[in-house]
C-alpha cells in the first residue's frame, strides 16, 4: 500500500488530500484570509507559511510526512514539457519562484512539495501542468511568423479522463483516439492521438469557444480596432478577454446553474447565449475531428459544465454524436488525477520524468 499526500494550492486556499493506493482517506481545505497573506509580498513567498498551515492539519488527524511514499503538487507554469509524472528538482523550483514562464498559485505546488521532500527525503512529483505541450509542429503555425499557437490547457484532468474514457472502450490510452472537451471557467478542446494532445487551443489566454468568464476567438480587426481607439487601457482590454468576457459580458454571471434555471423560467436571451457557447465549442469539436482525420473513437465531456444533461450536454450531443460515440464524465477530480500519477510511478507502471533532461531536450 502507498500513502500519498496531494497538495494543490489555490490563491486563498490549499486543498490537501490523503490517498492510499486508489482510495481517498482524508482530504480539507485550509482557508487562507487575506490579512494572513497580505504579509507577503509575492505569491511564491507563502510556501513556507503553507508548510506550515499543512503541517498542522496533518497533525490534528494523526499523520507526519514520514508516514508518505510521496508528495505530489499541482503542476505550476513552468516550461512546455511533454506529458507525465515529474520528479520535482533544483531548476524547477527556482524557475517557479523566479515566476519566470507566469505567476500562479499552482507554482507553490511545487515548492511546498520540493521543501518537504527534501527535509524528509521523500520524492516529490508534479503530473500534467497546463503548459504540456505535446501539439505536432503544424498545428503551432497561426498564420503569421510573429505569432506561434500555444499549448496551455486543462492537461491535468484532460489526461485522467482521456484514460477512464480508454479503459471504457476497452482499449489502451496509448492506442485510441479521442477529443475531450474541459467546460469549466475556461474551456479547452484536445486532440488526443495515441496518448498525445497533437493539438489544442489555448484555453487560458482565450483561444477557441467562448466561456462563462473568457471571450474566446474574437473577430481580429474588431479588436484591434478597439484597442487602438484610444477608449480604453490595456487592463481593461484584457479583462474583457479574460474575466469579463463570455457568458458575464452577455448576461451578467459565469454561473451556469442560474443561466439554466433563467432557461428553465423562460428567458429567451439567456438560452440564446447558452445554446451559442455550445454551438462554438461544437464547432471546435469538428476541427479536432479533422485534425484526427475523423478516425475519432469517442468524444469525451467533462469539467463543470458536463453536469449539465438537459441542456449543455444535450446540445451538444445533436452537434457532433455523428462524430463518434460521446462519453460524458462530469467535473475534474485533480487531486485524485495527482495522486494517480505519482501511484503509477510508485508502482512501477510509469517512469518519472527529469525536468532538467526534458529541458535540455527542448533547447
Amino acid at each position: 500500500m502507498y500513502r500519498i499526500l496531494v497538495i494543490n494550492p489555490g490563491s486563498t486556499s490549499t486543498k490537501l488530500a490523503i490517498f492510499e493506493d486508489e482510495k481517498l482517506v482524508a482530504s480539507e481545505t485550509l482557508r487562507h484570509s487575506a490579512e494572513e497573506l497580505s504579509k507577503f509580498e509575492k505569491l511564491i513567498d507563502q510556501y513556507e507559511f503553507r508548510v506550515y498551515a499543512i503541517e498542522g492539519f496533518l497533525k490534528k488527524i494523526g499523520f507526519d510526512y514520514k508516514d508518505f511514499n510521496a508528495i505530489v503538487g499541482r503542476g505550476g507554469l513552468v516550461r512546455p514539457i511533454p506529458s507525465g509524472t515529474y520528479e520535482v528538482d533544483e531548476l524547477m523550483v527556482e524557475e517557479l519562484k523566479q515566476g519566470k514562464y507566469g505567476e500562479h498559485a499552482s507554482n507553490l505546488g511545487a515548492v511546498i512539495a520540493f521543501k518537504i521532500s527534501k527535509e524528509y527525503n521523500i520524492p516529490a512529483y508534479i503530473v500534467d501542468p497546463v503548459v504540456v505541450d505535446e501539439m505536432e509542429k503544424i498545428a503551432k503555425i497561426s498564420g503569421h511568423p510573429l505569432f506561434e499557437r500555444k499549448s496551455i490547457f486543462h492537461a491535468l484532468n484532460q489526461k485522467a479522463v482521456a484514460r477512464k474514457a480508454a479503459e471504457k472502450l476497452g482499449k489502451k490510452y496509448e492506442e485510441t483516439n479521442l477529443i475531450v472537451v474541459h467546460m469549466g471557467g475556461g474551456i479547452s478542446i484536445g486532440a488526443h492521438k495515441n496518448g498525445k494532445v497533437v493539438d489544442v487551443n489555448n484555453a487560458l489566454d482565450g483561444d477557441g469557444p467562448f466561456t462563462p468568464e473568457r471571450s474566446g476567438t474574437l473577430p481580429l480587426t474588431q479588436l484591434v480596432d478597439m484597442c487602438f481607439s484610444g477608449e480604453y487601457d490595456y487592463d481593461f482590454i484584457r479583462k474583457r478577454i479574460k474575466g469579463k468576457g463570455g457568458l458575464v459580458a452577455y448576461l451578467g454571471t459565469n454561473n451556469a446553474v442560474e443561466i439554466q434555471k433563467r432557461i428553465k423560467d423562460g428567458d429567451k436571451e439567456a438560452e440564446k447565449i447558452y445554446k451559442a457557447m455550445a454551438y462554438q465549442i461544437a464547432k471546435w469539436v469538428g476541427k479536432m475531428a479533422a485534425v484526427l482525420k475523423g478516425d475519432v473513437d469517442a468524444i469525451v465531456l467533462t469539467g463543470g459544465l458536463a453536469y449539465d444533461e438537459r441542456y449543455m450536454v444535450k446540445w451538444l450531443k445533436e452537434y457532433i454524436s455523428f462524430i463518434a460515440p460521446v462519453l460524458v464524465f462530469p467535473g475534474g477530480d485533480e487531486e485524485k488525477a495527482l495522486a494517480l500519477g505519482a501511484l503509477r510511478v510508485l508502482r512501477g507502471l510509469e517512469k518519472a520524468k527529469k525536468y532538467k533532461e526534458e529541458v535540455q531536450k527542448g533547447a
